[in-house]
């Protein structure tokens, strides 16, 4: 099987609530998305699920009240399209952060009602940040919940980081993921959270890039409870992190040394990454001189499948099939 675990849906209502103009997500603006449209580009790029996320800027862009109810209909709307394709479809609900009882009961629904197999967050919302410590009683949550989080970037909340005339997409959101995965370390979010599954965009921005940064304020021991977090090279091994818009042998190289291929999954960005390229970057994998074939098939789908026990029946039955010539259907 091959798994998108970084694949947008924009059904209208979210689109209506968080389009602008005149400021697109990350500085373009995505083709208009339709189930159909999603499992047409599936089909072409040869991908059998799509773990679905609503993107950028999330479902708080300023109201509390909007933001529950968007989370809401999102949610419903995902849960949808699972239960009527469960073989094509996976979803990751979105929370109404920061804030945190909207956020609670919408955890606690999204698990108990709809039955979602993980949680997207933003890497900051509204400029808080996910390892500010007002957040920990979700952090706790979903902790108890063993929970997959998908982390996905937004804009950085400082006007200047703005101000060079940039597209977000090019600079601004592989920085703020770094300012979350830093966060969430140094202040030991992750090391209370060991059961949560994170998953880390664009594989983590610079993160793998600044591993030796890391080792050195490591080493030099400085940031309070150490002893807590471990290391971050210990860290990194424990992460998740996507191929999206980083489907390079550069980068793949680098993911092998610092975090290894087990942990890292395939990503598209589709819709905002534009269609052709989208359906390329499967084979930038496939033909990647980076790994070899067991590896690439992890990364296609095997690391993703045992993350998400739905899908790993699901891989399970498919390999089942291939190896036996058994129908997928006929199986058990």
């Amino acid at each position: 099987m091959t798994i998108d675990t970084h694949h947008h849906m924009l059904p209208d209502v979210f689109w209506r609530e968080t389009d602008n103009a005149h400021a697109p997500v990350g500085g373009l603006a995505p083709l208009r998305w339709s189930k159909d449209a999603a499992l047409s580009f599936m089909d072409d790029a040869g991908i059998d699920v799509a773990v679905v996320s609503v993107s950028t800027p999330g479902v708080h862009t300023g109201d509390s009240a909007k933001a529950s109810a968007l989370a809401r209909r999102c949610n419903e709307f995902a849960a949808e399209l699972v239960r009527a394709q469960p073989d094509r479809f996976a979803s990751f609900a979105c929370l109404p952060l920061p804030d945190v009882d909207a956020s609670l009961q919408e955890l606690s629904h999204a698990i108990d009602v709809l039955g979602v197999d993980g949680f997207v967050l933003f890497t900051n919302s509204n400029g808080v940040y996910l390892g500010d410590a007002v957040l920990e009683p979700v952090f706790e949550e979903l902790e108890r919940q063993k929970a997959v989080v998908f982390v996905h970037p937004n804009p950085s909340p400082d006007a200047v980081a703005h101000s060079l005339g940039l597209p977000d997409n090019l600079l601004d959101f592989p920085t703020d993921t770094n300012r979350a995965v830093a966060q969430m370390h140094y202040t030991n979010r992750f090391a209370r959270t060991p059961n949560v599954q994170y998953i880390f965009s664009h594989a983590g921005g610079s993160i793998p890039y600044l591993a030796a940064r890391f080792a050195i304020i490591d080493e030099m021991g400085f940031i309070a409870g150490a002893e807590e977090r471990g290391t971050a090279a210990d860290m990194f091994r424990r992460m998740y992190w996507d191929t999206a818009l980083a489907a390079s042998d550069p980068v793949l190289h680098m993911l092998r040394d610092v975090t290894g291929l087990n942990h890292v999954l395939y990503g598209t960005d589709f819709p905002y990454l534009r269609r052709d390229l989208a359906v390329r970057s499967k084979q930038h994998i496939l033909h990647s001189s980076a790994m070899d074939a067991v590896e690439r098939r992890a990364i296609l789908g095997d690391n993703a499948a045992r993350l998400f026990p739905r899908l790993h029946s699901a891989s399970i039955a498919v390999r089942s099939s291939l190896e036996t010539g058994t129908p997928t259907s006929e199986l058990g």
